[in-house]
Parts: C-alpha cells; sequence; structure tokens
C-alpha cells in the first residue's frame, strides 16, 4: 500500500505535492517509520489495518500541504526524522491518537 502498488500511498502524495512543484521523495526509514506508527496507533486504539496509513500520511503531510504553493521548487525528503516531526507525539499520545489518529 506504501510502495509496491500502482496507486501506492507515497506516490500519490509525491503527485498530489508535485501539483504544487514541490518535489518529494521517501527514504526507506521514512517509509519504515510510516508503517510503524500506523501499527503503533493500530496496537493502542482500534485496529482498522491498513486504513490507518491513509490518516497517518494525511497528518504527516499536514503542514507541507499547506505551505506547498510557497514551497515551489523546493525538494522534500521524507525520512524518519520528517514523519517523527511532523506526528512523532501525536502518536505517542493514545488520548489524542483516539480521536486524531
Amino acid at each position: 500500500i506504501l510502495t509496491e502498488t500502482d496507486n501506492a500511498l507515497t506516490r500519490q502524495y509525491a503527485a498530489l505535492m508535485g501539483t504544487e512543484e514541490v518535489t518529494v521523495t521517501f527514504t526507506p526509514d521514512g517509509i519504515a517509520a510510516l508503517a510503524r506508527i500506523a501499527a503503533e496507533v493500530n496496537r493502542s486504539v482500534e485496529n482498522i489495518g491498513a486504513r490507518r496509513l491513509y490518516t497517518v500520511m494525511e497528518r504527516v503531510f499536514e503542514e507541507l500541504s499547506f505551505a506547498a504553493p510557497d514551497r515551489a521548487g523546493q525538494a522534500v525528503t521524507v525520512d524518519a526524522g520528517f514523519v517523527e516531526t511532523n506526528i512523532g507525539a501525536l502518536a505517542k499520545s493514545a488520548d489524542l491518537s483516539r480521536y486524531v489518529l
């Protein structure tokens, strides 16, 4: 769902940001962090399976999506640090995760 399918979420988000001329690339540790956070929230809150990935991706890209028009021409690398910066604390709080993720 993240990398292998024709409509992989990583490809979708790279294409979405590409409409604003922001180049997005994903590192293996960034992809692993996305999967790990989705699995952790599924374990601690409610297991909705792979559907959790959509919400995690949405939250990770929330700030970038908002700022994308001002970042045209820039490149963004989604690595573990980027993922943690944009969602880490939220995913660790079971109370917040229940409502937000």
